[in-house]
């Protein structure tokens, strides 16, 4: 007799195998997101920090309204000036998909706040 198909050890193994790429790809997935994530809240403090190099050459100051300097973060992104002058400011920036949080400062000292190191440097928790 000429059967065709499959034995149920055949497909067992095959699912077994599915499971183990499964197990490895998911973790890899969502390490992914969170990098994309951290990447726009950068992204949105560089932006932020040519509106108010744009804010401080009409005003000679730095502003803490984000809606003077016409910025828009990306969406999920929550980005909240600090602290602004005429001699620098800094921010904060943070995703609702990740519970790590970016900043930058601009200026003199006073401005830095954590975890920026840099001046102009977006730099995040890790």
């Amino acid at each position: 007799m000429n059967r065709k198909g499959f034995t149920l050890i055949e497909l067992l193994i095959v699912v077994v195998i599915i499971g183990i790429l499964a197990a490895i790809a998911i973790p890899k997935f969502a390490n992914t997101k969170e990098k994309a994530y951290i990447a726009s809240m950068k992204s949105d403090l560089r932006n932020l920090v040519t509106a108010e190099e744009a804010y401080f050459a009409d005003n000679l100051l730095y502003t803490t309204s984000l809606a003077t300097t016409q910025y828009n973060a990306s969406a999920g992104v929550t980005v909240t000036i600090g602290a602004a002058s005429g001699t620098g400011w800094n921010a904060t920036s943070a995703h609702n998909g990740t519970l790590k949080t970016c900043a930058i400062y601009a200026g003199d000292a006073s401005y830095v706040v954590s975890p920026a190191t840099n001046e102009g440097e977006p730099t995040c928790t890790k």
